[in-house]
């Protein structure tokens, strides 16, 4: 069984750092792109950032491009989020992502993330 397992949300203030973690297990991890998203009350989940299998590659939504670095560690089956410079509009719930070449996707059960101003 497919399980994403986010962890590391809390509150923190405007300006400072969390670092999210999503714990993959029941595939193979180090096969497959990883990607986070996020939703806020009210608004549509939204992509945030995503990494490739094995060379680093990653990509960036704009409102994060500067201040959030994913990567990973395929050794021990876990993807990261530092979030540095937080803002109150980062307030969301984030979820851990695999979007499967055959179709579809699997999401974790995810992690509050609130900043105070």
């Amino acid at each position: 069984e497919v399980q994403l397992v986010e962890s590391g949300g809390g509150l923190v203030q405007a300006g400072g750092s969390l670092r999210l973690s999503c714990a993959a297990s029941g595939f193979t991890f180090d096969r497959y792109p990883i990607g986070w998203f996020r939703q806020a009350p009210g608004k549509e989940r939204e992509g945030v950032s995503c990494i490739s299998i094995s060379d680093g590659r990653s990509d960036y939504a704009d409102y994060v491009q500067g201040r959030f670095t994913i990567s990973r560690d395929n050794a021990k089956n876990t993807g990261y989020l530092q979030m540095n410079n937080v803002k109150p509009e980062d307030t969301a719930v984030y979820y851990c992502n695999v979007r499967w070449p055959w179709g579809g996707d699997s999401w974790g059960q995810g992690t509050q993330v609130t900043v105070s101003s």
